[in-house]
């Protein structure tokens, strides 16, 4: 699906459903040099179970036009206008991956008549960023994919092990990032370098927080810790699972998602 916004083009998939004129609205959100693609199969599932399912492109990412956006809260205010373009009127629950967590965050926070729940994969809260990648990155070279790659993955995943017949996980991510084009990878990952907790407070609305035990990115500590600061909230331990989580543990994922939105 396309959509303008801000005189831009913005890509979403809508997970090939057909929603009621009061379907529920759910916004999927991609991590640092991703795009929507890493939510197939959860966009698949809740759009057939009547959602209106929004996995977008941020801008500059995938098939969205459109500068980078520099902040976290500059992704959020992006993300409540999205709201208002696919369903005028109404509100969403918003679910988001790494950097996608902060963006969640942050338009809870932010926009709170737009956001009715949110689920926050892979998240910590600040999300610091090494020096080293954060360097690798600014002259995009190979080295920064690599060491987000292989720090996002299990050491089952690193193996190339795959739930999904047929895909090598280390090398699914990395091509995902490889087509991700030039300083989209570094931009994103200072924003998430940038971010600051103070609005958490501010969070009422029902979370869930879904951690990998695995995870050498956003570590468990720091997943627990985001929850500890939510008011209403459920979390999800992932055993034996990376940062990587939609690709590791797919069904593990869609299994907690779906008890925590219907």
């Amino acid at each position: 699906m396309r959509i303008e916004l801000n005189g831009e083009q913005v890509f979403y998939s809508s997970g090939s459903g057909i929603p009621g004129d009061q379907a529920q609205t759910l916004i999927f959100l991609h991590g640092a040099g991703f795009d929507h693609s890493i939510w197939v199969m959860p966009a698949r599932y809740f759009a057939r179970h009547g959602w209106r399912v929004a996995a977008v492109d941020l801008p500059g990412h995938g098939r969205s036009t459109g500068s980078l956006l520099t902040s976290i809260e500059q992704m959020a205010d992006w993300v409540a206008q999205l709201v208002d373009a696919v369903s005028p009127n109404q509100c969403a629950s918003i679910v988001g991956h790494s950097m996608g967590s902060l963006i969640a965050m942050s338009a809870a926070a932010r926009h709170v008549d737009k956001v009715t729940k949110l689920a926050l994969l892979g998240t910590s809260a600040p999300m610091p960023v090494s020096e080293v990648l954060l360097s690798a990155a600014k002259d995009n070279d190979q080295a920064a994919i690599d060491m987000t790659n292989t720090w996002s993955h299990s050491a089952k995943g690193r193996l190339g092990g795959s739930e999904n017949p047929g895909l090598s996980n280390l090398n699914v991510g990395q091509r995902l990032l490889q087509q991700a084009g030039r300083d989209v990878l570094y931009t994103d990952l200072a924003a998430c370098n940038g971010f600051r907790v103070d609005g958490l407070r501010l969070i009422q609305q029902p979370a869930l927080v879904i951690i990998g035990n695995d995870d050498k990115m956003t570590p468990p500590r720091a997943g627990l810790a985001v929850a500890d600061r939510l008011t209403n909230v459920q979390q999800r331990q992932l055993s034996g699972c990376g940062h990587s989580m939609l690709s590791e543990k797919p069904n593990d994922v869609l299994d907690a998602l779906a008890q925590f939105l219907n």
